[in-house]
């Protein structure tokens, strides 16, 4: 599927992926608007952050449906369908997954009928690090997992388990008790709720429009609906949006530490991050990288697209000329359809092919956001000297990726990181580079005219601000393992708990086991009154 912006340097081999970006949320509160319309534009605003799936959950007041489908914005949706989802307050999401499988139970917006007769839909950016804890007090509650392997349907389930409460209320007791990355917009059949973690990893903006609210991952996404900025959703943040306004309180105190990779690479160059606008930032990395890493070359050439304003900065302070040296194609991304051996072997001349009358002959400066396995930049470099090009010097507009996420990026495993094995004249001859040169990490930080201290750097030096569990009990698909765990835990106790958990968290169980394969039809889901009455309609 090819990514919703054209950045496909990181994915030349669907089986080999770099890094992941982070979903994309978005949610509107707008009596006499077409909220369903406005949610799919803001998540075609976001698609760069997720490609996987998509969906919107949408309510007149009645009741909550839900709409979603693995594939992009633009394929799960069309036009019959949305004007199907009519209401006044909706939620979004542009899923990748960072935990659960690719599946279509996993897809979001999740959504949750409580006895009380309420329907609560939820969608999340980032990532739980304290999920094995929470589907443990589901076990022990006996909460049903409705098939979904992922902390947001976890979430949804405890929102959805306190009918005595609002709904509002029992988000002010259970928000308090997640730890990790979250950004959520959620909704009942008259209010939307947006609430950001206490570190605020992962950006959550707040927009205005003539008759009414919207809040979104990126401020991208509130431009594209002619949305106002007004601010971000504070780190620590419940918001609440209904007929009353607009109602705000604090759940925990705020402790911020704001995703430095979103600068680098996850964001898009037009959006606005703690009042830093992302391009400028770029093009300030990539002056930077000039001054710390000079070289006497001919041309400076983006990996394009997001090495393009490091470039753009690189040549503006070096004085090399800028210039492109390497051709998209926009039309090829990642596929569900492997390609044959004979095409993966052409690697990366499917998706980039050199200028070779611009490169031929000359010194080149080649500017990328991050290293990760380093198969993209061997290829590249390869490529070049293949083209002609006499020196390739590679600089890299981030410091070296040594650590994984746990926050809501995917990277790989630190054991595939080649910054985790290799020094840099390692990393160098790996990829067949002339000289190669990384931006400091003090010299990123600046850019983003953010303190060091209000900013997450887990991934380029290990200092995690929230503490991650110990042992095994963290990871993508830490909820097929746990579920089972649990269950050969409790057979001790029950044999019917036994049987819950291994009908909840089969590979195929749970009630959403008619999940629409990618091509085939997706469901329309409607909560019932209970979880177990939840309904598919076609």
């Amino acid at each position: 599927m090819p990514r919703g912006d054209g950045r496909l340097s990181h994915d030349l081999d669907p089986q080999r992926p770099g890094p992941q970006d982070a979903c994309g949320v978005f949610g509107v509160w707008a009596p006499g608007e077409e909220v369903a319309n406005l949610t799919y534009f803001g998540l075609y605003a976001l698609q760069h952050r997720g490609q996987e799936a998509a969906g919107i959950a949408v309510s007149d007041g009645s009741g909550v449906v839900v709409f979603k489908d693995l594939g992009l914005v633009a394929q799960v949706f069309d036009e019959p369908t949305l004007a199907s989802l009519r209401g006044h307050v909706a939620i979004g999401h542009a899923r990748y997954s960072t935990t659960g499988g690719s599946t279509w139970e996993n897809a979001q917006p999740t959504i949750r009928a409580t006895s009380a007769g309420t329907t609560i839909a939820l969608a999340h950016n980032g990532n739980l690090v304290n999920t094995a804890e929470l589907q443990r007090e589901a076990a022990e509650r006996r909460l049903d997992s409705d098939g979904a392997t992922n902390d947001t349907s976890l979430v949804t389930m405890l929102l959805a388990s306190r009918p005595d409460l609002s709904v509002e209320a029992a988000a002010l007791e259970v928000l308090p008790r997640l730890r990790g990355a979250f950004s959520f917009v959620f909704m009942d059949e008259s209010t939307l709720y947006a609430a950001r973690d206490p570190h605020g990893v992962r950006p959550l903006v707040l927009g205005r429009l003539e008759r009414g609210w919207v809040v979104a991952s990126e401020t991208a996404a509130l431009d594209i609906v002619g949305a106002s900025v007004v601010r971000e959703v504070e780190p620590g943040e419940l918001i609440a949006i209904d007929e009353d306004g607009l109602r705000s309180t604090r759940f925990a105190a705020p402790e911020p530490k704001g995703c430095l990779f979103e600068y680098v690479y996850i964001a898009r160059p037009d959006a606005t991050i703690a009042g830093r606008n992302v391009h400028s930032a770029r093009v300030q990395i990539g002056r930077q990288l000039a001054r710390e890493h000079p070289v006497e070359a001919d041309l400076v050439i983006p990996v394009p697209e997001s090495g393009t304003p490091a470039a753009i900065g690189y040549a503006e302070e070096s004085g090399i000329t800028y210039g492109q040296g390497l051709m998209k194609n926009p039309y090829v991304g990642r596929t569900f359809i492997q390609p044959s051996q004979t095409l993966r072997q052409l690697g990366i001349r499917l998706k980039l092919n050199p200028l070779r009358e611009n490169v031929r002959g000359k010194r080149l400066v080649v500017v990328d956001d991050s290293i990760v396995r380093g198969n993209t930049q061997r290829a590249i470099v390869r490529m070049l000297r293949e083209a002609g090009a006499l020196e390739v010097h590679v600089r890299i507009s981030s410091p070296p990726v040594s650590w994984p996420c746990f926050y809501g990026i995917d990277f790989a495993t630190r054991a595939e990181l080649v910054a985790n094995g290799l020094d840099n004249d390692g990393i160098r001859r790996s990829i067949g580079a002339d000289t190669l040169g990384y931006v400091s990490l003090p010299g990123l930080i600046a850019a983003t005219e953010q303190p060091k201290s209000r900013l997450c750097r887990a991934c380029f030096d290990g200092e995690y601000p929230i503490e991650l569990p110990a042992g095994h009990l963290i990871g993508k698909h830490v909820l097929e393992g746990v579920g089972r765990r649990v269950a050969a835990e409790a057979s001790d106790a029950t044999a019917d708990t036994t049987t819950a958990l291994n009908d909840n968290f089969s590979s195929a169980g749970g009630h959403n086991s008619a999940s629409a394969p990618l091509g085939g039809t997706p469901d329309l889901m409607k909560a019932g009154l209970t979880p177990s009455a939840a309904t598919h309609l076609r």
